[in-house]
């Protein structure tokens, strides 16, 4: 599993501290990553330091997280067996296969 620091917000004025779940593996692109079960994917990566989430059709460019409640679109990713998800609505799970449309692919 790689060894990332943690870019979690912890001691938010507002929001206190994230709730956590267990820590559990997922996969992108074929690497393991450290991730909290129920939160979503894209705080999962964004935590690990991955902005990208996919990359556009013709000219390539790097797509990621941009409103985080479902609305732009920007987030989407492939989960295998389940196709197209948008990663700030979907939570976490135990063993997620995740790959990054466009680029990411090994």
């Amino acid at each position: 599993m790689e060894d990332r620091q943690d870019l979690r917000v912890h001691g938010h004025p507002v929001l206190g501290d994230p709730e956590c779940g267990r820590e559990v593996t997922i996969f992108l692109d074929g690497r393991p990553l450290k991730a909290r079960e129920g939160e979503p994917v894209a705080a999962a990566l964004f935590a690990s330091g991955i902005r990208v989430a996919r990359y556009t059709g013709g000219k390539r460019e790097p797509r990621g997280p941009f409103c985080m409640i479902g609305r732009c679109t920007e987030c989407r990713m492939l989960l295998e067996g389940k196709g197209t998800i948008m990663t700030c609505l979907t939570p976490v799970e135990e063993g997620m296969r995740l790959r990054t449309p466009g680029g990411g692919e090994k």
